[in-house]
């Protein structure tokens, strides 16, 4: 009996934190990947990736335990130069073909000031995985107006 009633305590306290989290999916119609590559020092090559998924779980409104998870295909590139689109997408950079998905996860997130976070994950590109840190701004939330 001191069994079922554990099992019960933990099915009850599992339920009531999976109804806590809350999980936003990037949108693809107000959402962009995008990337900044400083050439040679004096100009700035802009990109993004065209098709990517984007994931956020947090059960506290300050993202105190938010986990953010992202993966992109990485053929989805596009810097609007084709020529360097194909020797991004060729061996020499990324190569597609042995490695089409670029991930990251979260690890820790900070909050620095108001609405302002430091992020830190491992990225895995090129089968590589390496730690990164970035800046993110939350803007704010909101419902949206045709799903009532």
């Amino acid at each position: 009996m001191k069994k079922l009633y554990s099992i019960l305590i933990i099915a009850i306290i599992s339920v009531n934190y999976l109804f806590s989290q809350t999980t936003w999916k990037a949108d693809p119609m107000h959402s962009k990947l995008t990337f900044t590559v400083t050439h040679l020092s004096i100009s700035d090559i802009f990109g993004l990736f065209q098709k990517f998924d984007a994931t956020v779980i947090s059960s506290q409104p300050d993202f105190s335990d938010a986990v953010f998870e992202l993966s992109a295909d990485v053929a989805s590139v596009n810097t609007e130069v084709k020529m360097r689109d194909d020797d991004l997408r060729s061996p020499h950079f990324f190569d597609i073909e042995k490695f089409p998905k670029m991930t990251f996860k979260s690890t820790s997130i900070s909050k620095t000031e108001e609405n302002r976070y430091k992020l830190s994950g491992d990225l895995k590109l090129h089968g590589i995985t390496k730690p990164v840190t970035m800046d993110l701004w939350f803007r704010g939330t909101i419902n949206d107006a045709m799903s009532k």
